[in-house]
């Protein structure tokens, strides 16, 4: 009897830019650990206002020099045409391919939005500016953006976001998978057909994922939450439980029909290789 193969979806990962030399060897190593799920692409963040774009590209560039493709995180907020004309002549001479568009965050102490008030507006002039040239990724909120006034404006955002050019999405990270189909039949009644890819937070440090889902309005269920604090400073439970908790997250999107997983790395390999490895996506 033949049995039938995992479907084998694919895989993009994100990394954040290393702010020392000792940081830029430690990721170069994590991502040839990494390379082992051969990604469709690997994304690079940078810090509201671009407070770190140099290292950004930097980082883009030495994953295309690894044949890897690469797409830097590309905000707007603050800026102005000329400037954003400028990031993308930059882009394009270094080989970039992929962009992920976002608004981005304002810094502190920073005066207004610059000529760039949303998403969309990026999108358009990235489309209008270059054509085809760039595959354009836009981030979804499965749960509502934080600043959003209501789910349905939320959504209305985003099919905006996706008519102005869009190619594909990423989604914030969640834990609970009924968010995410509900998004997706959500913006499918608008007329959004892209690909919308769950992002996905390996669980290794509970403390860093309450602060983080505290900033940025991703939900930690009650369930999950109570069992990481239970769990104190005992790390190899905590990473035993989000191993669990994670992988069966996935196995119900994969099974639901999501068309592939965007890993949150935190610039580590381990917690990724290993859900990756109970997926079946090694």
């Amino acid at each position: 009897m033949t049995t039938t193969p995992t479907t084998r979806l694919p895989v993009s990962l994100e990394f954040f830019p290393p702010k020392t030399p000792e940081g830029v060897d430690k990721l170069a190593a994590v991502r040839q650990q990494l390379y082992a799920l051969a990604p469709q692409y690997c994304s690079v963040t940078y810090g509201a206002g671009g407070s770190t774009q140099d290292g950004t590209l930097q980082t883009v560039q030495a994953i295309l020099a690894e044949g890897v493709d690469a797409a830097p995180h590309f905000s707007c907020i603050g800026a102005d045409q000329a400037s954003i004309r400028e990031k993308l002549q930059q882009f394009k001479a270094a080989g970039v391919r992929r962009i992920v568009a976002l608004r981005g965050d304002l810094p502190s102490g920073y005066g207004g939005f610059g000529e760039f008030r949303y998403a969309s507006d990026l999108v358009a002039f990235i489309r209008a500016e270059t054509g085809d040239h760039f595959h354009i990724e836009v981030a979804a909120y499965p749960e509502m953006h934080p600043q959003a006034r209501s789910p349905e404006a939320d959504l209305q955002a985003f099919a905006t976001k996706v008519r102005a050019g869009a190619d594909a999405a990423i989604t914030q990270y969640f834990f609970n998978g009924d968010a995410y189909f509900r998004f997706v039949d959500d913006v499918r009644r608008l007329g959004v057909e892209i690909p919308v890819i769950p992002g996905i937070m390996p669980i290794t440090n509970s403390s860093q994922l309450m602060r983080f889902s505290d900033a940025c309005g991703a939900e930690i269920p009650r369930w999950i939450r109570n069992r990481l604090q239970s769990f104190g400073d005992d790390k190899a439970s905590i990473q035993a439980f989000g191993l669990d908790v994670v992988t069966a997250l996935c196995e119900r999107l994969r099974a639901g029909g999501a068309p592939g997983f965007h890993f949150y790395t935190m610039n580590q390999a381990g917690a990724t290789l290993e859900i990756c490895r109970r997926l079946q996506l090694l």
